[in-house]
């Protein structure tokens, strides 16, 4: 085992600038014949935030302290999920034609997609710094704890994404059944009410069991409350992350072989 993690290293850090490139050139196509370029991963959260807030505060009138911050944190958080594993999905498909002249490990595809997400997210976040500063909400010394359900939740993405992409070669319906699911699980993360208004239940109970709801309710925790993680945000988040990986990793070895059979 120790074997095969060494080799599976070395592998990796012969792949790096591969990776990196892979990085680069998905920002700049991104943000081609754009005159704000990258501007618009804070501006993008910013006026989403700014029409989500009209909405759900003025609509369903929700007694949250700092609202925008509230809203913006968990939106952050879910769309990164959302991105990443919608993305990493559709990598092995769509970079088709260089798996099929040279090889390439073909994890480095899945892997690529999530760490461009999470540039994007990292870019996002001064929308965040810059909505704190405009509302006045406090800046917390808790809020580099931030960086634990940040990093956890790259892990978790990363073997949802493996598994998606995986999966989708053979069973290309997941691509459209993965919009659907996102949606609905959107609602079932609490990223616009506080889940305290479903106390009793049994959607409370759904949201429990939604990881995606934990990385949120940690982040907010840290951030926007200036409060230290509970037992539960830790083990949950690592916990999902693991399994996640396990998961996808193992799934992903095990159907690679015979990609370039369905692609």
């Amino acid at each position: 085992m120790i074997k095969n993690l060494k080799g599976s290293f070395q592998n990796f850090y012969r792949y790096r600038f591969l990776l990196q490139n892979l990085i680069q050139r998905d920002i700049k196509v991104k943000y081609r014949r754009s005159t704000l370029g990258i501007l618009w991963s804070v501006l993008n959260p910013l006026l989403m935030m700014f029409v989500l807030t009209m909405v759900f505060s003025y609509f369903f009138r929700f007694d949250i302290e700092n609202y925008p911050v509230y809203i913006l944190s968990g939106q952050l958080i879910f769309n990164y999920f959302t991105e990443s594993t919608s993305m990493a999905m559709e990598s092995v498909i769509g970079y088709a034609p260089l798996i099929k002249k040279v090889y390439v490990p073909k994890y480095i595809f899945p892997l690529e997609k999530t760490c461009f997400s999470f540039v994007n997210l990292c870019f996002s976040c001064i929308a965040l710094v810059v909505v704190m500063l405009v509302t006045g909400a406090p800046f917390h010394p808790t809020m580099i704890l931030a960086l634990y359900p940040m990093a956890t939740l790259f892990v978790f993405s990363l073997g949802v994404g493996l598994f998606l992409a995986s999966s989708s070669i053979f069973f290309r319906d997941i691509i459209h059944l993965w919009s659907v699911f996102t949606t609905a699980l959107m609602y079932a993360s609490a990223v616009f009410y506080p889940k305290s208004l479903l106390d009793g239940s049994i959607m409370q109970f759904l949201i429990n069991l939604n990881p995606v709801y934990w990385y949120i309710d940690a982040f907010r925790q840290v951030v926007l409350n200036g409060q230290m993680f509970t037992f539960n945000h830790i083990l949950v988040c690592a916990l999902c992350a693991v399994v996640a990986m396990v998961v996808g990793v193992k799934v992903f070895r095990k159907g690679q072989d015979s990609f370039i059979l369905y692609i």
